[in-house]
């Protein structure tokens, strides 16, 4: 199991089920994930860089033209050019994410299942490791509908759950407890940032992460029976996959459709 799988399974086992299975994959645009790459590969290393360059080059790049035989950069790739600019002049960001190792594997069991995570900076020697988020705008509210209420990206992205997760494998992998640190920057002109740690004097984002970890034990034994065969998977009934499968099987009372 990895954050991601686990994210994909919360919000529509049959579509995660599919993906897992590639009997389905997603058609909307990889521009947004790319762009992250994009980000990250280059504070991986410059060879990284360069090889995810090579490796994305027409996707990062517009159609040729008569004038223009080579197509220039996508807008979006100068915006993460600047995103990576402004991540690059900051001195804070410099000192704690730029002395890790970069791209770690860890693995280790979450309540009797295994689990695998890459670290994007790890610091073993001063106890902390660093994650990069790529992000809209870091100020924007995202509707909760359990909580009906905006939440920042950390809660809507289940980041805190993310974090929790690779400090748990970390300690399991290393034998060290470190603690978490985000640095997110917005794909604004010109780019916010923010460096985020999960120490808030009243404990909120402690408790957060263990509740985060408690959800985990909570949902994986379904999930994992889902992957195995041994349970049927959950439809959301609302997903791009959902409603590629969907056949009509009655009438829905107009009072009663769902939102």
């Amino acid at each position: 199991m990895s954050f991601s799988l686990f994210k994909d399974f919360e919000q529509c086992e049959a579509r995660a089920l599919a993906k897992l299975k590639e009997d389905w994959q997603p058609t909307s645009s990889p521009v947004p994930l790319l762009v992250g790459n994009y980000v990250h590969s280059y504070f991986e290393s410059a060879e990284s860089h360069q090889s995810f360059v090579k490796d994305n080059h027409k996707e990062l790049m517009t159609r040729p033209t008569k004038s223009n035989p080579d197509g220039h950069l996508r807008a979006e790739f100068k915006v993460a050019d600047n995103m990576i600019k402004t991540l690059s002049d900051d001195n804070m960001f410099n000192y704690f994410y730029k002395p890790g190792k970069k791209e770690v594997i860890v693995t280790g069991k979450i309540d009797g299942y295994w689990w695998k995570g890459k670290i994007d900076s790890l610091v073993l020697g001063q106890n902390y490791f660093c994650d990069l988020k790529t992000v809209d705008d870091i100020h924007k509210g995202h509707w909760n509908s359990d909580e009906r209420r905006h939440v920042p990206f950390i809660q809507d992205r289940e980041y805190n759950m993310q974090m929790a997760i690779y400090r748990e494998l970390i300690k399991q992998t290393f034998d060290v407890d470190c603690q978490p640190y985000i640095f997110a920057v917005s794909k604004q002109t010109p780019p916010d940032k923010m460096a985020i740690d999960f120490n808030s004097p009243d404990g909120t984002d402690q408790y957060q992460m263990q509740d985060q970890l408690d959800k985990i034990k909570k949902l994986q034994p379904h999930f994992w029976k889902v992957m195995t065969g041994e349970e049927a998977p959950v439809a959301c009934g609302k997903c791009d996959y959902c409603r590629q499968m969907k056949q009509l099987k009655g009438f829905t009372h107009a009072s009663e459709i769902e939102v």
